[in-house]
């Protein structure tokens, strides 16, 4: 469904997505389990009907937090806490999840094959929203995966807010190459409780909203990140996040797309 932003200006599409995020085992070689999860892994949850993308960012192994310190907001990623890879799965319909049912039993089993700790989030029909913010044959040379913690005395509405009429727009300014952004329901073990895979999740380190941002190359990242208005929006979100975690994504592979799987994924 195409609209557009409370400000008017921003044209979008919104969509119902899940984000799985994934932590390798520690007992093989973190590319041992990168590759598993590029290849076999890939393909059970590729087969799950009712998807219109399937898309995996692989996150680099050193990843400190590109988001500037600021007074008020975790930056610094927590080296116990770091995550290595995110699945981003969109559904064509509010339907959809159902009838994958068989194939996500699949993937359950299979999670202990590859992943230490699981933890999945989803948001609402219409949550996910990607922002049109330049032309289809553009290609993204680099991109940031941003996940923001809300503070205890912002309400959740309010959180919201402040993301789709401030912060979105404030970087849609800064001529990115793509735009994502992904708000979550309180996150509930249960929804994804694969077994002998760990689940732990202290409520002080839950995520309440994730973006995805594109970039012509590195380059281009590490400017954004340096910008004045980078800075100007973080101390406004200081009254809004307590954590903002930037992490470097080292490839996003695309497995199904506009519901069709693809012979080889695409980077």
């Amino acid at each position: 469904m195409n609209t557009t932003t409370d400000g008017g200006q921003l044209s979008l599409k919104k969509h119902l997505s899940s984000s799985i995020l994934l932590w390798i085992r520690a007992d093989q070689p973190r590319q041992t389990g990168m590759d598993y999860w590029k290849g076999p892994h890939s393909g059970i949850i590729s087969a799950t009907p009712g998807l219109k993308e399937y898309r995996q960012l692989h996150l680099a192994e050193t990843n400190s937090g590109f988001w500037p310190a600021t007074v008020g907001i975790e930056t610094d990623i927590p080296v116990d806490r770091k995550i290595d890879g995110v699945a981003e799965v969109t559904f064509q319909s509010a339907l959809s999840p159902f009838m994958g049912r068989r194939q996500t039993q699949l993937a359950f089993k299979d999670e202990v094959n590859v992943f230490r700790r699981t933890l999945f989030y989803a948001g609402p029909p219409g949550s996910s929203r990607w922002y049109d913010v330049t032309g289809p044959d553009e290609n993204v040379g680099a991109r940031a995966l941003v996940y923001l913690r809300r503070r205890n005395d912002v309400s959740a509405r309010g959180f919201r807010k402040f993301i789709s009429t401030k912060l979105v727009p404030g970087f849609a300014e800064a001529g990115l190459m793509e735009l994502r952004a992904q708000t979550f329901m309180p996150w509930y073990e249960k929804l994804w409780d694969t077994p002998d895979v760990a689940h732990d999740n202290p409520k002080d380190q839950h995520f309440h909203a994730s973006l995805i941002l594109g970039f012509a190359d590195k380059s281009a990242r590490a400017a954004f990140f340096e910008s004045p208005e980078v800075k100007s929006l973080s101390h406004p979100l200081a009254t809004f996040a307590s954590a903002v975690h930037a992490y470097d994504v080292s490839a996003a592979l695309t497995y199904v797309k506009d519901g069709r799987i693809l012979p080889r994924y695409e980077e």
